[in-house]
């Protein structure tokens, strides 16, 4: 072993120390520059030459990132399936590590600055596979969510999650430059990498960000109704969750009347009528006395089922109406990418082993077709709202999609009563803050038991709820038009990094052939 090698319980300790750094740049902590730090402790933990024992390392910072930062999951389904999700997720950073155990090999990777594009394009990479695979992926946890408290969040504008958590990747690498640098006896060389680290982040700064209204405004009312009891059983009691949004209408109204604001639209978050008012006339006489008695239309979520010919529901849809005074449903908008585990269960009878709480879900849901998009009168016209329902909003292309078809502002309804008093709503409306820049739009986030909040375009949160709560907000909000830069760059930046990720590899690959043994010294 070269003496440049670190031992191996030292990476995987130093593997360890970086997820669990990691995970607090990322709400309730927010302490974003530690999401370089580390994911600096992981590029300097993966020095070891065997691809296995990368993948070991990767698999520890993943594990305790994971494991930490989805504990709303253990809150939510147990232990089990806690502990075997957050291993999958881990399973796409250990495949970072072995990578870059083959892409290291190549020589010019290891030399400083091409060593950190290729660093940036892997991570990227994998974060946009663990996306869209398997069970059409989960997003939630790329690195550029960790940065909606600092400077970084302005390139959210210009490239999206892409950009932001290829910034992050590649400012983490140069940490880890200074401390090899440092080794290396070359001071002056390690001061600039730091003096990237620090430069970087200040210069986003004069990255501008537009909140002007360009077609006009429109004032939201959003209504958090809150339920009687937090966990899997928060909707035990369905009607009473649709009474408490109709009196949290009410109580909305009077708060518009003293602050002389005139509504033009009331917004309820997702499973605020878990009854269909579209065929339950209860729930249909609950909604239209809140509706009449707003005078606007109220954007509630609900579902709607698909019956068998033997009368058994075989599908149900997650759906968001747009329902009008003295009309009733004109819109819907249906969710796109239902959870898996949590709305459909795949490999049901292979779940069953993990957990039974998989029968808890009795009707698989299906997905919708976009566009997300629900069409609200405002004034003279129609105004188009992009609608990202629940995790939704974690997928790049649901809220690209809605602002390319012309939504002027968004909303996330969202439901997180499962998952108690634990950081998943705060995570959220983290992921909320990043679109709202990311596209240049006032978003609304709006659950029914918190956190629910304003956000304006350039990513300040005006008003928010605190959880388990009943609570009203209201806004002004700017409707806009222009599109940034982020919303058609981003899927092409993802690309590249699939990319140029895949071409280092080959050349580690091919670099490794023509050697016995590469270079350990680190980056110059």
């Amino acid at each position: 072993m070269s003496v440049t090698e670190p031992r191996r319980p030292l990476t995987l300790l130093l593997a360890a120390l970086g997820g669990l750094l990691t995970d607090a740049a990322f709400p309730q902590r927010n302490l974003w520059p530690l999401a370089f730090v580390g994911i600096a402790l992981l590029v300097l933990a993966l020095r070891r030459d065997s691809a296995r024992w990368g993948f070991l390392v990767g698999l520890t910072w993943g594990a305790v990132f994971y494991l930490v930062h989805l504990w709303w999951v253990f809150d939510s389904v147990g232990g089990a399936t806690w502990v075997l999700f957050s291993l999958v997720l881990a399973a796409y950073v250990g495949l970072v590590g072995a990578a870059w155990a083959w892409i290291r090999r190549w020589p010019p990777a290891r030399r400083g600055w091409v060593g950190a594009l290729a660093w940036s394009a892997l991570w990227v990479a994998l974060e946009g596979v663990r996306s869209i695979a398997p069970f059409e992926g989960f997003p939630w946890a790329r690195l550029a969510f960790s940065q909606t408290t600092g400077p970084l969040l302005r390139l959210a504008s210009l490239g999206g999650t892409p950009l932001v958590g290829g910034i992050v990747a590649g400012l983490g690498f140069a940490l880890a430059l200074v401390w090899w640098r440092m080794r290396e006896g070359r001071p002056g060389r390690a001061l600039v990498s730091l003096g990237v680290t620090v430069l970087v982040p200040l210069l986003c700064l004069a990255v501008p960000l537009g909140t002007r209204a360009e077609a006009g405004t429109v004032t939201v009312g959003a209504v958090q109704g809150n339920v009687p009891n937090a966990g899997l059983d928060a909707f035990a009691n369905a009607r009473g969750v649709i009474a408490n949004h109709v009196a949290g209408t009410l109580d909305l109204l009077e708060r518009a009347e003293a602050e002389g604001r005139s509504l033009d639209v009331v917004l309820w978050p997702e499973n605020a009528a878990d009854y269909d008012p579209r065929t339950d006339a209860q729930a249909q006489a609950a909604v239209t006395e809140a509706s009449e008695a707003a005078g606007v239309p109220i954007l509630l979520g609900t579902q709607s089922y698909v019956y068998g010919d033997d009368g058994r529901a075989t599908a149900r849809y997650n759906d968001m109406v747009r329902w009008d005074p003295g009309i009733g449903a004109v819109a819907v908008y249906a969710k796109q990418h239902p959870a898996p585990f949590a709305e459909y269960i795949p490999l049901r009878d292979l779940a069953r082993r993990v957990t039974s709480a998989v029968d808890l879900v009795t009707v698989d849901m299906a997905k919708g077709t976009g566009p997300a998009i629900l069409p609200v009168p405002v004034g003279e016209r129609e105004v188009p709202f992009g609608v990202a329902i629940c995790f939704e909003v974690a997928y790049d292309e649901i809220v690209a999609d809605s602002v390319r078809d012309g939504a002027e502002i968004l909303v996330v309804p969202t439901n997180n009563a499962s998952f108690g008093l634990t950081a998943e709503s705060e995570q959220q409306l983290a992921m909320t803050v990043f679109r709202a820049v990311e596209h240049g739009r006032a978003a609304v986030q709006v659950s029914t038991v918190g956190v629910s909040g304003i956000v304006w375009p350039n990513g300040v949160v005006s008003e928010r709820t605190e959880l388990f709560t009943p609570a009203t907000m209201l806004a002004d909000l700017p409707l806009r038009t222009s599109v940034t830069p982020a919303t058609n760059l981003a899927p092409r930046l993802q690309w590249g990094a699939y990319g140029v990720a895949g071409l280092a590899l080959l050349l580690g690959l091919v670099s490794a052939g023509r050697t016995r043994r590469p270079d350990t010294k680190g980056p110059r």
